[in-house]
């Protein structure tokens, strides 16, 4: 029948009771082999430790909610087969740079105000036409795939040591957004949105390292939305000249 228990090693800490970080290991039954991360973690809530905190809501790797550490990568465990990870013991640990409030609880208002930093959402600066929507044609809107389908889960924000190491820079994930608005056939303020990733704690700080890239799992490309950003900085000021 092979293995009937799964050990989950989870990082713990409560700042109102513990000093520091400790993990806690729970033995969790292996019914099935399609038990994901997160069913295991609902079984420890719900039947071994009431007092775990942690993130989840749609369980379908759409909201990105509950993106965690699993096993040494940054992942959604609500799509993270137990099988899959091919151990015996799975270890999870919250999300990194992130003020941890308890357990796999963490702070993502930082992360928020850098996806509210580069303005999500169109400006059209004109008026709807009478029929209340602005048209796309079937190419421009092929400009967007890829781009509309981030989930804002912060994997890629969390994994990316330029977002570790300065506190001002917006990161793979609102770089990837700002590039979606960019290349929207409806929006009107490319040079406003590019002046605000465009000085050396914005794009230019960017060190190419692709973290963001194999985080993201949604198989989406922050790197090239970055890559495709310097170039529109750098087309938008020969334009200027």
């Amino acid at each position: 029948m092979g293995k009937e228990t799964i050990i989950f090693n989870i990082c713990r800490f409560d700042p109102d009771v513990d000093k520091k970080p400790h993990f806690k290991k729970y033995e969790v039954p292996f019914l099935r082999k399609d038990l994901t991360v997160l069913e295991g973690l609902n079984y420890i809530q719900q039947r071994l430790d009431h007092s775990l905190a942690y993130r989840s809501s749609c369980r379908a790797a759409i909201c990105g909610s509950c993106a965690m550490h699993i096993n040494g990568k940054y992942r959604l465990a609500c799509n993270t087969l137990v099988s899959k990870l091919e151990t015996d013991v799975v270890t999870i640990r919250p999300l990194a740079n992130l003020t941890v409030q308890k357990d796999l609880f963490v702070d993502m208002k930082p992360f928020w105000d850098k996806y509210e930093q580069v303005r999500p959402y169109l400006i059209t600066g004109k008026p709807l036409p009478a029929a209340g929507e602005q048209p796309q044609s079937v190419d421009e809107r092929a400009r967007l795939d890829n781009l509309i389908d981030c989930i804002l889960c912060s994997c890629c924000h969390v994994s990316c040591p330029i977002t570790a190491s300065h506190e001002n820079y917006p990161g793979p994930m609102a770089f990837l957004n700002l590039d979606r608005f960019l290349s929207d056939s409806r929006d009107s303020a490319q040079a406003e949105r590019l002046a605000i990733v465009n000085d050396e704690q914005g794009v230019w700080r960017c060190h190419t390292v692709f973290n963001c890239q194999e985080a993201c799992p949604k198989d989406l490309n922050p790197s090239g939305a970055i890559a495709r950003i310097k170039m529109k900085v750098v087309k938008d000021k020969g334009n200027r000249s």
